[in-house]
């Protein structure tokens, strides 16, 4: 990595810059959305009744903005830096194995952001209604029920990988 280029290192701070602003919004998202359950079995808290549920989705509403923002930037920015910087992944096993965690988690992902997507436009539209939103909700969790929290640990592996760089091959390395 000490011979990249400066177009490359821009391509890769830009990526992990939105890639991190992503985790951020994701674990945002994710701790004020399970808040308005009780257990598993989404039913409300106590305090949440349908009238009020739309100052909760107001609250939600930017960390969602974020994240379907940041991650199509992160991801288009890390496919950018794989081009650009024209580092061996076959010299470099760490690189390889957060480049399939992040194409394996990508559909995933985009899957998630269209329902997103969707409160989204529930938000803005003038009538709006938190019962619909919150059937989104409802949907998103129960599609990937477990999905969120394994993607949280694929990321945070990716930073382990990113500073100890295991599975790196030397110029002392033989090849069979």
């Amino acid at each position: 990595m000490k011979n990249i280029k400066t177009f490359p290192k821009i391509i890769l701070f830009i990526s992990m810059l939105s890639g991190t602003i992503w985790i951020g919004s994701y674990l945002t998202r994710l701790a004020v959305s399970y808040q308005v359950f009780e257990g598993t079995d989404f039913t409300l808290r106590a305090y949440l009744t349908p009238a009020n549920l739309n100052p909760v989705f107001q609250t939600i509403l930017p960390a969602i903005i974020t994240g379907i923002i940041s991650f199509p930037v992160f991801l288009i920015f890390f496919i950018l830096f794989l081009f650009t910087s024209k580092i061996s992944l076959k010299q470099n096993g760490w690189l390889f194995i957060i480049t399939v965690l992040v194409f394996i988690t990508a559909p995933f992902e985009l899957y998630l952001s269209a329902i997103d997507y969707k409160i989204i436009c529930l938000v803005y539209t003038t009538g709006f209604n938190g019962q619909e939103a919150l059937k989104l909700v409802i949907e998103r969790f129960k599609i990937f029920s477990s999905f969120p929290i394994i993607e949280l640990l694929c990321y945070a592996s990716i930073i382990f990988l990113l500073i100890f760089k295991p599975l790196q091959k030397t110029s002392e390395t033989i090849d069979l």
